[in-house]
């Protein structure tokens, strides 16, 4: 069983996309329970509509009394738990990460996401010291371009990829129809027909080299988990 959690505290960072991607690949051969603690719903929403894979399920937080017990009680039944956090911090966002074996911060190539992605990961240094135990975190850069980057895209992920304190995911999240497509016809990358949705093949390609990444992390650090002193 592994938590990976979602966490950025400003909205349109591609958290809720991301998240959904990931839950949808693993479970293409994981049980995987999905929690939205998204005051919008939005994750809620998509797992009315068609599609959705069969060893997925989408739980609804109820609030910051009850994220604990519903992770708890999704650890117990699912491979892997996956929470995608509300856009602000808040005890709730303490509560989930601090139950996390992988926190994973979505951004874009801009500068005020790189300042909120920075907030969090300060939030998530106090966290580890109030639960004396090391978190493992990693900056996902999502709705990039697949060629002829911006220079202030290319200045902001380099600031990232050269701080040897933070880590960064060596997978992006492209920009995709395909992804976008997801919250209006429901289901996973892999569900998308080429006939109605552009570079399907890409955007499932993306998604599984994502979800490995993921793995391999969560792999790396149980086999070196740490306490925080």
């Amino acid at each position: 069983m592994a938590v990976v959690t979602f966490a950025n505290s400003k909205g349109g960072s591609g958290k809720t996309t991301s998240a959904l991607i990931l839950a949808c690949e693993l479970a293409e051969h994981a049980s995987v329970c999905l929690i939205d603690a998204d005051p919008r719903r939005p994750l809620t929403t998509w797992s009315t509509l068609p599609g959705k894979p069969k060893r997925l399920t989408v739980v609804t937080n109820a609030s910051e009394k009850t994220i604990l017990d519903e992770i708890d009680a999704a650890s117990a039944d699912n491979q892997f738990v996956i929470v995608d956090l509300e856009g602000t911090a808040s005890r709730l966002t303490s509560y989930a990460i601090s139950q996390s074996d992988l926190v994973v911060i979505p951004m874009k190539e801009q500068q005020q996401d790189a300042l909120a992605a920075i907030d969090v990961i300060q939030e998530l240094k106090r966290d580890m010291k109030a639960v004396r135990r090391d978190i493992p975190f990693a900056v996902l850069f999502t709705q990039t371009r697949v060629v002829a980057k911006s220079r202030t895209a290319r200045f902001v992920s380099g600031q990232f990829k050269a701080n040897e304190k933070t880590p960064v995911f060596a997978t992006e999240i492209h920009d995709r129809d395909a992804y976008s497509a997801l919250f209006s016809v429901g289901g996973g990358p892999r569900g998308l027909s080429a006939k109605d949705v552009n570079n399907v093949e890409a955007a499932v390609r993306n998604a599984a080299d994502f979800a490995a990444e993921v793995v391999t992390m969560l792999r790396s650090h149980s086999a070196g988990q740490k306490r925080v002193a």
